[in-house]
């Protein structure tokens, strides 16, 4: 009695790992599937942005970043640490980057290659915490001259998709910038 006990669990086991086995196997295919759509993602890197040296005609935008216009693009960089933030957006340099709007009006130190990324519609009223170190960002992009209701012009924007963008509301974004202002 025993011995057939234990043929039965032996048996049930190796049903068990088979069925296991299948399963994760059609995980991996769906996840496939999922992560090759008609259009792949494109990697962009900042110095994918303009064309070097920069001569006399000034900034001059390559052709990688023009073919990558209006497709699901990931960027990695790191989140300007501004002063005033604006609802909706945040902007991502090849750098760190401490824009201080109160002492520097308009004469800031973004670099060229500075990328806007604006929220999905339905965040345009939420803020995004600043975030400390590199990041990736995966948006549409949007290649052009675009100026921006503060009377900032952006040449490169990334617009997010609502999912996986974690923001805050106005009560929870001043919490946060009273925080900021008050380290000890």
């Amino acid at each position: 009695m025993v011995v057939r006990f234990i043929k039965l669990l032996d048996s049930a086991l190796v049903g068990l790992v088979i069925t296991s086995a299948i399963f994760i196997a059609l995980l991996n295919v769906s996840y496939v599937k999922a992560q090759t759509p008609d259009t792949p993602l494109v990697t962009l890197a900042f110095s994918d942005f303009f064309v070097r040296p920069i001569g006399s005609g000034g900034l001059i935008l390559k052709e990688q970043l023009l073919q990558a216009q209006g497709r699901q693009v990931r960027l990695a960089g790191y989140m300007v640490q501004q002063e005033k933030v604006s609802a909706g957006q945040f902007l991502l340099a090849q750098r760190p980057v401490l824009m201080s709007q109160h002492a520097d009006g308009e004469a800031d130190d973004l670099p060229p290659a500075t990328v806007l990324v604006e929220l999905a519609p339905e965040q345009q009223d939420s803020f995004v915490a600043y975030t400390r170190g590199m990041i990736d960002v995966v948006g549409e992009l949007d290649v052009g001259p675009k100026e921006s209701l503060d009377g900032r012009v952006s040449w490169v924007r990334l617009r997010l998709p609502s999912v996986g963008t974690r923001t805050m509301n106005r009560f929870e974004y001043l919490n946060y910038q009273h925080s900021m202002q008050h380290k000890h």
